[in-house]
């Protein structure tokens, strides 16, 4: 099997960069435009803007861990990473498209691996209209906000929301809300992959709201629609034995 050309990014922290140090010492690396992967060393955030990134270029991305939690990275290690990448699995992760108007009338698009989520942005809770597929499922929901998930996503903010965490082969999408108050007994709901969302932002003058899709953030809007992007398709390099699928079964029954 052929070498692959690796290109390596990093985050701006200490241990990244002297991770980013070594390798580059111990390996032969190309810039992005020659390379087959990208190897990104950093915490979950960072692989996301990674991603984001070489969007454009549809770069297969190997992520290691040098920050947090890191659950979508591979363990770091300095030894064998050509041949870690050669070996690694591929993971098609589907990210949506936020489109979203603001007060002004200003129409804004973004792209999210993990969510898109919507935020009271002053003190009041804000009051929003949410759709699926053209249908009104609550007229009204008051909250701090909501959000849709991809399952790559729904292990993170999703999870923390108290959302539904979601096998990433199971064509499906969380919305959840961010801590509700009317209705109350509203947790959220599963919907497919396909499902077209649509919020309408209620008082808006009032209750003024932002989106957000990863780290894009829209101020003061008064309609979003997500949908999943079906012309885009971002590529993970997952180590074999670090399988994503395994992964997110595992967090199912964490303690």
């Amino acid at each position: 099997m052929q070498s692959p050309a690796i290109a390596i990014c990093a985050a701006d922290t200490e241990a990244a960069r002297a991770s980013e140090e070594k390798l580059r010492a111990r390996y032969e690396v190309v810039s992005p435009e020659e390379a087959d992967a990208v190897v990104a060393l950093g915490g979950d955030g960072f692989l996301l803007q990674t991603l984001h990134r070489f969007m454009g270029q549809g770069l297969p991305v190997f992520g290691m861990n040098r920050g947090s939690v890191g659950f979508l990275l591979n363990e770091y290690a300095e030894d064998g990473l050509r041949e870690r990448i050669a070996r690694a699995e591929p993971v098609a992760l589907r990210p949506l498209r936020m489109r979203a108007t603001t007060v002004t009338g200003e129409v804004l698009s973004a792209i999210a691996i993990n969510e898109v989520a919507l935020f009271r942005q002053l003190r009041q809770t804000a009051k929003i209209r949410v759709m699926v597929d053209g249908v009104v499922r609550l007229d009204e929901l008051s909250c701090d906000g909501i959000l849709v998930a991809t399952p790559a996503g729904s292990t993170a903010y999703n999870l923390s929301a108290h959302g539904p965490i979601i096998p990433l082969r199971a064509g499906l999408l969380a919305l959840t809300p961010i801590s509700p108050f009317r209705p109350r007994r509203w947790r959220g709901a599963l919907l497919f992959s396909d499902a077209k969302v649509s919020f309408d932002v209620l008082e808006p003058d009032k209750r003024p709201v932002s989106a957000t899709a990863d780290n894009t953030e829209v101020r003061d809007v008064v309609h979003v629609e997500v949908a999943e992007a079906p012309d885009i398709r971002f590529t993970l390099l997952v180590d074999p034995d670090h399988n994503l699928d395994e992964r997110v079964l595992k967090e199912q029954f964490a303690p």
